[in-house]
């Protein structure tokens, strides 16, 4: 038997002695504080001569777990994740735990390393980058095709300016309204830079008009604006109009676009203000009388020419279509079909798959795998992953709440110009990672958007529930066969633990009870020789830790272990458990899972490089159909 302790200590008064001029506290035997002062500790007296526990057993300082273990790069570690609150910036928290590791760093010693190893702020500040990148290219282009059109550069710095106004003014209303900037609203904003210039050039294009015709800025200012101001409300209020079914709209993608609609709808609305109020404003104080066509550059006067010819080819094909009416009524009726035609064949898909460099790994051995077994398959295949030139870290971890024939990686990849996409990636690491015998890894990309889905060994998930637990179990087991078969699907699983190697204890309880013999009894013999009993508990000012008992690993390999087994009897005396209990080897389940209080059971799957995912809904369905599935098991897609 041995004991895994920690040392701590508090003292313990027992009562106090009350003088006519003092006070004395009694203080008992100080608590034991390590493995070394309970290895002292007399349990048994022979001849004379105390037995000690350490005589009888290996009592270590050690962990509350044993049964758990770590790894980074091969190096034993101990992992620490930091989750934020609901509502907190991921951005924030990234950098005020990096603020915090110089100052951790220089308290610990120098054999210990402390390595960031998932950082998902990198993904947020790439794709708010790239977001950035693509608006300020927008508002570049936008403001180009004005300056092309209007060839004059005071028209086309008024709707420039109204830009700003209208995308700060919408920020300013989306902060107000309690909303963030994030990567929906700055997609929205990116959008809104070609919808809030079109109020701006109609106002201004109307008012140019009128000044080229000779009248004076001011009153073309005045007068254009009075002719189109209906229009430019108009037109807004029909864009918002395209937008309020996407406010409403239920379900996860109007929770996803709901911040879409808002920001795009209040871009507008600050467009059309601005579009009465300052554009007119500007035009009326720094537009000039200049005739068209003066002063125009080569590339302006190219532009004109190549305007030109594409308005007169316009006109011949327009004139062309009203000739041939009935022809162009074909053409709009079959573009119409073949529109429809390529909806229904194109690939569907959910979510579009992200690479941010990440892939999250679950493996999974025989289920009666032993704990040290699966760590030695598990860190063969982690050397493996660690081989390719296209990863940078693996973080390995074995025990826990899982199963103990199933385990957890998570792979870091080089940044992206340094390596193929992920996808290839993980084609590449699946065909190596066959070499190891006894161990299946199941891998997929860590996605920032994943809704509706359970853990499980792969990106999708399709739950079968029933109250028969046979019919539900036998009816997975069909349809995982049928899946990969299909080439289709990739790493098709499930969460189901059937075949667990069980050692059954015959109690024959009439002999039991002839030599008084409990039943509380055996089970207190067994979880004390077998499992993991707490029999003491050290305090600390700061913590307490646990006493833990248990049989000695090399005496609980096999069932040999319970020939050694005594169980105490009513009457005091010690009786073999031998004497009335066999033991049988059997196979059963080592996990029975639930979803909604109902038994359920997860097929997991990835899919094959390029498939989509309501291709594979559909064969799913087609599936269950073609295999006469009952209507007592119910199912659902639970990945997204």
């Amino acid at each position: 038997m041995s004991a895994a302790l920690r040392a701590s200590n508090v003292n313990t008064p027992v009562g106090t002695l009350d003088g006519t001029r003092q006070m004395l506290t009694l203080q008992a035997n100080r608590q034991l504080r390590n493995a070394a002062e309970f290895a002292s500790l007399i349990v048994s007296n022979r001849g004379g001569n105390p037995v000690r526990l350490k005589d009888v057993a290996d009592v270590e300082d050690s962990f509350e777990s044993v049964k758990t273990y770590a790894n980074l790069n091969g190096e034993p570690s101990i992992t620490l994740a930091i989750l934020r609150q609901p509502g907190a910036n991921t951005v924030k928290i990234v950098d005020a735990a990096r603020a915090l590791l110089g100052t951790l760093r220089s308290q610990l010693p120098q054999s210990v390393n402390l390595t960031p190893v998932n950082d998902r702020s990198i993904s947020v500040r790439e794709s708010l980058h790239d977001v950035m990148l693509t608006l300020v290219g927008t508002i570049v282009l936008v403001v180009l095709v004005i300056f092309l059109f209007l060839r004059r550069i005071v028209a086309t710095i008024i709707p420039t300016l109204s830009l700003p106004i209208s995308l700060i003014g919408a920020i300013a209303l989306l902060w107000g309204l309690n909303y963030s900037l994030d990567n929906i609203s700055l997609l929205g904003l990116t959008l809104a830079v070609g919808l809030v210039v079109d109020d701006a050039i109609v106002m201004l294009e109307n008012i140019i008009r009128y000044v080229e015709a000779g009248m004076d800025p001011f009153q073309a200012a005045l007068k254009g604006s009075r002719e189109v101001g209906f229009t430019i409300l108009s037109i807004s209020s029909s864009l918002i109009a395209v937008f309020i079914p996407i406010f409403f709209m239920p379900g996860v993608i109007g929770l996803l676009f709901h911040e879409f609609a808002v920001i795009v709808g209040l871009s507008i609305i600050v467009s059309a203000f601005a579009s009465l109020t300052i554009v007119p404003m500007l035009a009326s104080r720094f537009l000039t009388t200049e005739a068209p066509g003066t002063r125009h550059s080569v590339v302006i006067r190219i532009f004109e020419r190549a305007f030109d010819a594409l308005l007169a080819a316009y006109s011949r094909s327009l004139d062309g279509a009203l000739r041939f009416r009935k022809l162009m009524l074909l053409l709009a009726l079959t573009t119409l079909g073949v529109t429809v035609w390529l909806f229904m064949v194109i690939p569907k898909g959910f979510f579009p798959e992200e690479d941010i460099g990440q892939i999250t790994v679950t493996t999974e051995a025989a289920e009666d795998t032993s704990f040290p077994e699966m760590v030695r398959l598990q860190s063969q295949a982690a050397a493996i992953l660690r081989a390719d030139p296209a990863v940078a870290t693996v973080g390995s971890f074995n025990g826990g709440t899982g199963a103990q024939n199933s385990g957890r990686m998570f792979v870091q990849l080089k940044p992206r110009d340094q390596r193929p996409p992920v996808k290839q990636v993980i084609e590449r690491l699946r065909k190596k990672v066959r070499e190891v015998a006894g161990i299946s890894l199941f891998m997929r990309p860590i996605q920032n958007l994943q809704l509706g889905a359970r853990f499980s060994k792969a990106q999708y998930q399709y739950i079968l529930q029933s109250v028969k637990a046979e019919e539900i179990n036998e009816w997975a087991v069909k349809l995982q066969e049928k899946l990969r078969s299909d080439p289709l699907f990739r790493d098709v699983t499930s969460d189901s633990q059937l075949r667990g190697l069980q050692g059954a204890i015959q109690i024959d309880r009439e002999r039991a009870n002839t030599l008084n013999v409990s039943m509380d009894a055996v089970r207190t013999a067994l979880f004390s020789a077998f499992g993991e009993r707490q029999v003491s508990t050290i305090y600390l000012a700061t913590d307490s830790y646990q006493v833990i008992s248990e049989f000695a690993p090399e005496d609980k390999k096999d069932e040999s272990a319970l020939d050694s087994i005594y169980v105490r009897s009513s009457t005091g005396a010690l009786v073999p458990l031998s004497a009335f209990a066999t033991i049988k080897r059997a196979v059963g389940p080592t996990s029975i899972n639930h979803v909604g209080q109902l038994q359920a059971v997860t097929v997991s799957f990835n899919l094959a490089p390029g498939a989509a995912l309501g291709d594979a809904t559909n064969k799913i369905d087609q599936l269950r159909e073609s295999l006469g599935m009952p209507s007592s098991i119910s199912t659902r897609y639970g990945g997204a």
